[in-house]
């Protein structure tokens, strides 16, 4: 039976949405990935003692200890854009998936992003290629779409036709494909890369590994609407978009011994995060499932299973941001990131890493 998580009830602090801005120097932002996914720089915080220690990704293995467990999420990013033809118009128009709604014997039908909107009315024909066609079945009241396209399993289309969704503030063009995945990714399903997990290499999950440090695996298919920033100034009036995840019996067993050895449960990401936070039962105990969640984690917030968060450097106003702001006190992340500015960190998505300790 498939779950779905609500938002916890939390009590509003009146902090308002100002208190998450911050300004960012528009060359801190990375348009590209380094070379080496290892030679990122860390910056740590450890929570306890409010210290802040600028360092470099390759060394995190010094900050974990043999029966900690890494959660990862193991989602794959999809090549969501496609451009096609809608009959009389001459131009490419653009369709955005950002998730499947259902499946049939000879078709599947998605929520898309499109544009220009004006131009997809409900019943409006949609060509991408030969013997590759989709359909306006219905707008939602979010002006996105849903188009039911005339394959059941879309996959092969998108590998040869489909773009790689890069975020808006990425300008350059990416060489390289698979740096916008993590290297073990292999659960098809997101628009967007969990880019906390980008940081690591097989052999750097191998040393982990030999230091006796588990891995588990989780997936959560990010969708858009985790980056879009809260734009209402009461930010408990904002609504998450909810997105698919799977949290199996073998990873809550490994969570439950690593808890019961007083080790740590360490979330690559705040998608791992939200997964954690989101499967438990009436009672506070981590639960199997497979499902939805919308959760908003903002402060204040009491996290129930994870123990210490590995994230990268989140957008101003960003619901990501309010979740680590919740994980660690709001001034001591603004003083980090103004840390970070300082010290010519990079910034979102193939930016820096951050070990919340």
């Amino acid at each position: 039976m498939d779950l779905v998580a609500r938002p916890n009830k939390m009590n509003f602090t009146g902090l308002p949405l100002s208190d998450f801005d911050y300004f960012l120097p528009r060359e801190l932002i990375a348009q590209t990935p380094l070379q080496q996914r290892t030679s990122s720089r860390l910056m740590v915080l450890n929570r306890a003692g409010r210290l802040i220690q600028d360092d470099v990704f390759k060394n995190l293995i010094k900050y974990l200890n043999s029966g900690d467990l890494l959660v990862l999420n193991n989602t794959r990013v999809i090549p969501a854009r496609l451009f096609g033809k809608i009959n009389n118009y001459d131009k490419d128009v653009e369709t955005f998936l950002l998730k499947q709604i259902n499946e049939q014997k000879n078709c599947s039908t998605w929520e898309c992003l499109v544009r220009p909107g004006k131009k997809f009315k409900t019943g409006t024909k949609l060509e991408f290629a030969q013997n590759f066609e989709g359909e306006v079945v219905s707008i939602n009241p979010d002006g996105t779409r849903q188009i039911k396209f005339n394959q059941r399993d879309i996959t092969p289309f998108l590998d040869k036709y489909g773009e790689m969704p890069l975020p808006p503030y990425i300008k350059e063009k990416l060489e390289d494909q698979e740096r916008y995945q993590t290297v073990y990714s292999g659960q098809p399903g997101s628009v967007a890369a969990p880019t906390a997990g980008l940081h690591f290499t097989e052999d750097y999950l191998d040393q982990l590994q030999q230091k006796g440090i588990n891995i588990a695996c989780i997936t959560l298919d990010v969708g858009l609407g985790t980056f879009q920033p809260v734009k209402t100034d009461d930010i408990k009036k904002h609504k998450m978009h909810s997105e698919r995840f799977e949290l199996t019996q073998d990873v809550v067993d490994m969570i439950n011994q690593t808890k019961k050895a007083g080790k740590k449960v360490i979330a690559v990401g705040t998608t791992s995060v939200r997964v954690l936070e989101s499967s438990l039962n009436r009672q506070g105990n981590l639960i199997a499932q497979k499902g939805e969640t919308d959760i908003f984690i903002y402060p204040p917030y009491k996290f129930k299973t994870v123990d210490a968060m590995l994230t990268n450097f989140h957008l101003p106003k960003s619901t990501l941001l309010m979740l680590v702001s919740a994980f660690a006190e709001r001034e001591l992340i603004f003083e980090a990131y103004q840390k970070a500015i300082d010290l010519n960190y990079r910034f979102f998505s193939f930016g820096d890493a951050m070990l919340i300790l």
